[in-house]
């Protein structure tokens, strides 16, 4: 795997899953009437690939989406490229202050 990058940005985190094709989205059968729940990032058509959750994911808004975002401190895990030099879409959502997070580039 290339090396992996962290980021609170919200415009990078949107940029970078929109370039590839992503959706804000949570897990269904979560959350309440002011909380959407678990979040995720849905590529949609990308099923061969196992990155679609078409059967357990409902798409949010952005809004939504980095309102529980700020509120669950978390922070976005990312990989630019994969080691053949393919785009990636390797992303992982994670605690700001965990392990993940100190051992990560950040930018």
């Amino acid at each position: 795997m290339s090396e992996a990058k962290i980021t609170t940005d919200h415009e990078r985190i949107k940029r970078w899953v929109e370039e590839r094709g992503g959706k804000p989205s949570a897990v269904k059968e979560t959350g309440g009437k002011s909380d959407p729940g678990v979040l995720r990032i849905d590529y949609p058509g990308f099923t061969g690939e196992g990155y679609t959750g078409e059967e357990s994911l409902r798409e949010i808004s952005w809004e939504e989406f980095f309102n529980k975002f700020e509120k669950q401190k978390l922070a976005f895990l990312y990989q630019e490229e994969t080691e053949s030099g393919a785009e990636s879409r390797f992303s992982k959502l994670i605690n700001r202050d965990g392990e993940e997070t100190r051992s990560a580039k950040s930018s």
